[in-house]
């Protein structure tokens, strides 16, 4: 049984602590209701262990991470219609804003209460990588985690990231020569072309949503002898997304009735390249800046599940010469983006992700692994599982289950299923600090840093003033 194999692969990858480690990732699956608190999943059956041995092991434990990562590529991951790859990159903060003595904090954007309020929370960041299901359904598979440091570039660790997941999709079998190549889908916060340009060299193709205020480049024109001279033009007519007046011609068009928008248009432009400049993160680059040729594809629906005024969905592929089944898959992939979002709120609503209050980063790095080892065991149990549904919820097959009615049945397979872990040894608790002294090792207190666009150092502009001069106290 494929969650058997993947069990005591899982176990494999925990050097030191295991049993400390692995009994928690059970209560989590196996708990009646969402976890709230790290210290309650020791009253599950199935922790064994005391509240000490678990904060032990995640704060002493070890996880083979490497090891784990060719184990999550090893099971069956979901496909498209057509039998391709589709991956979701995504970044998830787990926000820490008092946690003064935590490390490695940065300052993460979250999305606030109101019409466009966008909050900056120090937290720790994290880099995920999942493959996406087709048909209405919100699993996912996660491939890939990474916490994102203070001062890190966000381009350079998404582009190592996802090229070590397709490095690791190859070694398993996943994908060999002749399958369709492997789609990764971005939203508008990630630099498309750039992603495209450094992974020119793997079977990948980048789709990423781009602002409504973009300038894109037509092809470079012919070279027409001129008698007055000058240097050649390097870029063809710009095309504005805000002023429909220089689109032209779309190469495409498509119109698909759907269920939840009504009808969706989509037209595409082949041969479009944004304009470089040596900035960000060109500034260093010697060599001539390249061309980064792709289709935009703008997409238009009749209106929103929610009610909203909709508006219009621009794309960016990395192909050229899109036909119209490329149109359609390369938006309906785009829609598909959004259950990584469910499988957020999943595994931080009721997996109890983010819910641990812990001081050390690298302990974060523990649970984060320990929750997708959880959400893997759901995922690999759904065919499985009886469907417990509550008195007032439609039946459903085993193809249609939640993640969450999967999670209620997971107890009743668990004796089932390999459980490596051995029984615990009878211990006595330490004795603590003796009472009525005072703790003399105080926390170090640490600073906030910035996750930036570039790997360049953080310095202020040049047109943000500093008054130097100084205030006089009444």
């Amino acid at each position: 049984m494929m969650l058997s194999r993947f069990r005591t692969d899982y176990y494999g990858c925990l050097p030191a602590r295991g049993d400390a480690l692995f009994e928690p990732t059970d209560a989590i699956v196996c708990a009646d209701g969402p976890v709230r608190s790290l210290v309650e999943l020791a009253l599950a059956p199935e922790h064994r262990r005391g509240h000490g041995a678990l904060y032990a092991g995640l704060n002493q434990g070890r996880v083979d991470v490497g090891r784990l990562r060719r184990a999550l590529v090893s099971v069956p991951l979901p496909r498209a219609a057509d039998g391709r790859l589709v991956l979701a990159v995504d970044i998830s903060p787990w926000l820490r804003p008092d946690a003064d003595t935590a490390p490695d904090r940065c300052f993460c954007h979250t999305y606030g209460y109101g019409e466009n309020k966008h909050l900056m929370i120090p937290g720790w960041p994290y880099s995920v990588v999942a493959a996406l299901e087709a048909g209405r359904t919100s699993w996912t598979a996660i491939l890939d985690a990474v916490r994102l440091a203070p001062g890190t570039d966000v381009a350079a660790v998404t582009t190592a990231q996802i090229r070590e997941v397709i490095e690791r999709l190859v070694a398993s079998g996943q994908w060999t020569d002749g399958d369709p190549d492997v789609l990764v889908v971005v939203d508008a916060g990630y630099d498309a072309p750039r992603l495209a340009h450094l992974l020119a060299d793997l079977p990948v193709e980048i789709l990423g949503r781009t602002r409504s205020d973009r300038v894109m480049r037509r092809p470079t024109p012919a070279r027409v002898y001129d008698p007055k001279g000058g240097r050649p033009p390097k870029h063809g007519g710009e095309f504005v997304f805000g002023q429909p007046g220089t689109w032209g011609a779309e190469q495409v068009v498509t119109v698909t009735d759907t269920r939840l928008y009504g009808k969706a248009t989509a037209q595409a432009w082949d041969r479009l390249h944004p304009r470089l400049t040596r900035r960000a993160a060109w500034i260093e680059r010697s060599a001539e800046l390249p061309i980064i040729e792709g289709t935009v594809i703008r997409l238009e629906v009749s209106y929103l599940p929610s009610g909203a005024e909709p508006k219009p969905v621009w794309l960016w592929w990395s192909k050229t010469g899109a036909t119209s089944a490329d149109v359609d898959r390369c938006w309906q992939a785009f829609l598909r983006r959004f259950d990584v979002e469910h499988t957020f709120r999943m595994m931080k609503q009721t997996l109890g992700w983010t819910a641990p209050r812990l001081r050390s980063s690298e302990a974060a790095d523990r649970c984060t692994w320990l929750v997708i080892a959880a959400h893997t065991q759901l995922r690999l149990a759904r065919p499985l599982v009886q469907d417990l549904r509550h008195p007032w919820e439609k039946p459903a097959p085993p193809d249609r289950l939640t993640p969450a009615r999967v999670r209620r049945g997971f107890r009743n397979i668990r004796p089932t299923a390999a459980s490596p872990a051995g029984a615990p040894k009878p211990s006595r608790p330490g004795p603590g600090r003796p009472p009525g002294t005072r703790n003399r090792h105080r926390a170090t207190r640490h600073d906030v840093g910035r996750v930036l666009a570039t790997d360049q150092p953080y310095q202020r502009p040049t047109h943000h003033k500093v008054d130097t001069k100084p205030q006089r106290i009444s």
